[in-house]
């Protein structure tokens, strides 16, 4: 009997702990959302004094959408409200065209920041560049001003001109850029061919990167194929990103196998993992990837892929270190919200977030210089011995080699040429050169 009343008591205990163990949790819930409701009630009680006791009548649709975007900035640079017009647009930009001045921006200390300015766009030809802050447009200040009310000052008819403040590291005093407005037509990708390297300029990530990637490669390669080719460049500097999955099929055109990129929510099952299918497209040929501090999101994807996969090196600056994921999820009323839902992590398991992708070699770009006239001993054809009225001509080599030392002198002279354009390109051209003597040698 003793037994079974200390069994009971045991009983009693353990249902007295047992229901603590539940409740607990559930009162702290309890009241956690009891202060949600205080705090939505709060919002209530102020909406209705600003409503009915504000100096001037205010639009009440406008003064919920700043509300719903205060909430949305105030948890990254990237959460944002996407009124109808403001969705609509970023529909159109993903398809590769649309109005405006060509730069990708985000807001930092309160002012407009450059990621950067787009290949041939109005802003690139003025000469704004990666990292730039715009503080000030036709005069008006952006400071307190969200990003997209700032993005809304920038715009205006085609054709119309615009003039932006900007504060540039390494400039004592503020620049003011004339910039003329215009439909932008942005060509995502383009490949040329330089001395024996295919290079491939990526500048954005949309709906046409890929096609018109493979169609440019396919236009320089022609009949012969990767023949005589020695390898790619992949230039991914100032690519502000775009579509995460036009960045992965990127990755995939080079990578054999291996994961590109994953993605991890707060949940953390709640993620997603890329990998490269069977199928290098260039058959393992050398290549370099060049960033800089424009390169973002997705153009980081692409270099952190492959520099983890060892399929590449990367030259260049550090990258912007933008690793958040944006999903547009569309609301009532036509327009949308922009929540950060995930990070990105390389194939290592590195975010990239704020710290970007370190290049495997530093190679600073100087910066632009006025053009100068040409000095006159410079303007005058130089002399050679090979140009004296009577000199003897070379008997150690035959025409065939004479000619093949003519050929490669002049490709020597293009190279100069081109680092005196861009010397980060002509750099990704020599490691290329030399990769391509090393597996010579080596065969």
């Amino acid at each position: 009997m003793k037994k079974f009343a200390m069994a009971a008591a045991g009983g009693v205990v353990a249902g007295i702990l047992a229901t603590t163990q539940v409740a607990g949790p559930l009162l702290a819930q309890e009241a956690e959302e009891a202060n949600v409701y205080e705090q939505l009630d709060l919002f209530g009680i102020v909406f209705e004094r600003i409503r009915n006791q504000y100096v001037e009548d205010v639009d009440e649709g406008e003064l919920i959408e700043a509300a719903i975007n205060g909430m949305l900035t105030s948890l990254d640079p990237h959460s944002s409200f996407l009124p109808p017009r403001d969705f609509e647009d970023m529909q159109v930009d993903t398809r590769g065209e649309f109005g405006g001045l060509g730069i990708e921006v985000t807001q930092e200390e309160g002012y407009v920041k450059v990621i950067t300015p787009m290949d041939g766009t109005p802003a690139y030809e003025a000469g704004v560049e990666a990292g730039d802050f715009i503080t000030a447009v036709d005069g008006e200040s952006l400071l307190g001003l969200t990003l997209e009310e700032s993005v809304e000052l920038m715009r205006g008819p085609i054709g119309s001109e615009i003039i932006v403040t900007i504060v540039r590291e390494g400039l004592e005093e503020p620049l003011d850029v004339s910039i003329t407005r215009d439909t932008i037509q942005l060509t995502a990708a383009r490949v040329r061919t330089e001395g024996d390297s295919i290079v491939i300029r990526v500048a954005t990530f949309n709906d046409q990167t890929m096609p018109q990637v493979e169609a440019g490669l396919a236009d320089q390669l022609g009949d012969d194929g990767l023949n005589g080719v020695n390898g790619v460049v992949l230039d991914l500097r100032n690519n502000p990103g775009g579509l995460l999955n036009a960045g992965v099929d990127l990755a995939d055109f080079f990578l054999e196998q291996g994961e590109i990129v994953s993605t991890r929510g707060r949940e953390a099952g709640n993620g997603d993992r890329f990998s490269a299918r069977p199928g290098d497209e260039i058959d393992g040929l050398p290549m370099v990837v060049l960033i800089n501090g424009g390169s973002a999101s997705a153009s980081e994807i692409v270099a952190g892929a492959l520099q983890d996969h060892r399929r590449a090196v990367v030259v260049g600056t550090k990258s912007f270190g933008k690793g958040s994921v944006q999903t547009i999820m569309p609301v009532q009323g036509d327009g949308a919200i922009r929540l950060t839902t995930s990070r990105y992590y390389t194939p290592s398991g590195r975010s990239i977030q704020a710290l970007g992708i370190s290049p495997d070699i530093v190679v600073v770009q100087p910066p632009r210089q006025p053009e100068a006239e040409e000095d006159e001993a410079d303007a005058r054809p130089r002399r050679s011995e090979s140009s004296l009225r009577g000199s003897l001509s070379n008997d150690s080599l035959t025409e065939d080699q004479q000619e093949q030392i003519r050929l490669e002198q002049e490709a020597a002279e293009e190279a100069a040429e081109l680092r005196n354009e861009d010397y980060q390109m002509a750099y990704a051209i020599d490691i290329l050169k030399g990769l391509s003597a090393i597996d010579v040698a080596t065969e």
